[in-house]
């Protein structure tokens, strides 16, 4: 009998540091400017990515040190990610965290990290870099990013684990 998955077994609390990083699935997303209505708290996602994100991967450029160059950079937790209301709906560790499954696109479940682009539930190749743009330029960069493939496209083989 196969065992389930730590991440169907464990709350985010029990995971240890090796296990919690790998549920991260590189989407990038919590990279990139979360704008909030102040009136309505409203959530606007823009394309516009912190100066550590590698467009091109979808992955920081630094993470190891992110917080020495970007030190409002949220440091995810188990205690911070159920209070983290702009991590997006498909975050693992929000999943996670409400009793849900991981994506069939997840590394974890795929076995292949570039399942999170063929799912095109990442952000590589469709941000914008930070630079010196100010809060009213960022308003300008709202965007409503596509929701993930629901299910593997036609054609796709996924990645067999070797035993």
């Amino acid at each position: 009998m196969v065992d389930a998955p730590y991440w169907k077994t464990k709350t985010l609390e029990q995971m240890s540091p090796t296990e919690w990083e790998s549920l991260c699935d590189g989407c990038g997303k919590c990279c990139v400017f979360t704008l909030e209505d102040a009136d309505n708290g409203q959530l606007y996602r823009t394309d516009v990515a912190c100066k550590l994100l590698d467009g091109k991967t979808g992955l920081c450029s630094d993470y190891a040190n992110r917080k020495k160059h970007v030190p409002d950079c949220v440091k995810l937790t188990p205690k911070k990610v159920p209070k983290l209301d702009w991590l997006p709906t498909t975050c693992a560790y929000r999943l996670v965290a409400n009793g849900e499954d991981l994506r069939w696109w997840h590394p974890l479940v795929s076995g292949d990290p570039k399942t999170v682009h063929v799912a095109n539930a990442s952000v590589r190749n469709k941000t914008r870099p930070q630079g010196r743009m100010k809060e009213a330029g960022l308003m300008k960069r709202i965007v409503q990013w596509p929701d993930p493939l629901d299910k593997p496209p036609k054609g796709y083989k996924r990645k067999r684990s070797k035993s």
